[in-house]
């Protein structure tokens, strides 16, 4: 499998007080035959982050039909688990309803932030998202104690299928405190209350892999296919051969997966806005290409761009 990258489509320069910086964590969801958006998450000059989207052209991602001017949703309630950002993860298509799953946070003392996922949803089309619970439906628990992040969501026979972002612990790396996430594996009867018990999808590969999250999952040609996120634990933020790159993975059954990194086929530039790092990929296809958007460097800072598959898919 080979990408060819074809530049970046947006970034977030100051349009708003709460669109200053990054544009992270897209999230794509068809809305016409020509039509697709974007959502993502800027920040305020506080560096909270809020939800908002922008449609553009499903053959040309880079031509940009809207802006939108103001967040989908609000921040949480003080002291709820979502009152210092709200960042897009999964959106799924319902019954003529919107399900946003999203990611929230609140910052913390000992770590420098805590994270779980909440769901909303939209009665317009995805211009205005209400939750459904002030608090999440996927959080620490007993046997998952420290935080749950980036899902994606597909809906089989009935059952919502989960793949998310869980820590397994913190550590003190070069004297600040750091995560450590893989991908798990949940199901749900409503999307609601999900029995997670305990399945790894993606694992550590490796003693000084740290992070692999933002999990996205298609089902073809009967094969589950998985694009992710990986990075080490060291120097991430800086060290351009330690952060992220984004990773592949195949299964029978959605369960267990085979990690085939090196078929991914996608790598950062030698220069430009994805020279340091690429993540948080999201896929969809148009006609018979299939388009990868993703962030680039500092977790969305420099905005987000695409890439287009070498081969062509029969949709």
């Amino acid at each position: 499998m080979q990408w060819i990258k074809k530049g970046l489509i947006f970034r977030t320069e100051g349009q708003h007080d709460w669109m200053v910086s990054h544009a992270s964590v897209p999230t794509v969801i068809r809305m016409t035959a020509n039509t697709i958006r974007v959502y993502f998450a800027p920040r305020d000059t506080q560096g909270r982050s809020h939800i908002t989207f922008v449609d553009v052209a499903a053959d040309n991602p880079s031509h940009i039909r809207h802006v939108h001017d103001q967040p989908v949703m609000s921040l949480g309630e003080l002291g709820t688990f979502d009152d210092s950002g709200t960042m897009p993860s999964c959106i799924v298509r319902y019954q003529e309803t919107l399900y946003l799953y999203y990611i929230g946070w609140n910052q913390g003392r000992s770590v420098p932030y805590r994270n779980a996922l909440g769901v909303a949803v939209s009665e317009d089309n995805g211009l205005v998202f209400t939750r459904l619970f002030k608090g999440p439906v996927v959080d620490r628990s007993p046997s998952e104690p420290h935080f749950c992040a980036s899902c994606h969501i597909c809906i089989e026979n009935g059952i919502w299928r989960m793949w998310y972002t869980n820590c397994t612990k913190w550590e003190i790396v070069e004297g600040r405190a750091e995560p450590f996430y893989h991908i798990k594996y949940a199901e749900s009867t409503d999307g609601i209350v999900w029995k997670r018990d305990g399945t790894v999808a993606i694992d550590y590969n490796s003693p000084d892999e740290a992070g692999i999250t933002r999990p996205f999952v298609v089902h073809e040609d009967n094969i589950y296919k998985m694009w992710y996120s990986h990075r080490k634990c060291q120097g991430y933020r800086t060290n351009r051969a330690q952060s992220y790159r984004i990773g592949y993975a195949e299964s029978n059954d959605g369960i267990c997966w085979k990690r085939l990194d090196d078929e991914v086929g996608i790598d950062v530039s030698d220069s430009g806005w994805d020279s340091e790092m690429i993540e948080y990929p999201n896929i969809y296809k148009h006609e018979r290409t299939r388009f990868m958007i993703y962030n680039g460097n500092g977790f969305g800072q420099s905005g987000f761009g695409y890439a287009v598959s070498a081969e062509e898919h029969p949709c």
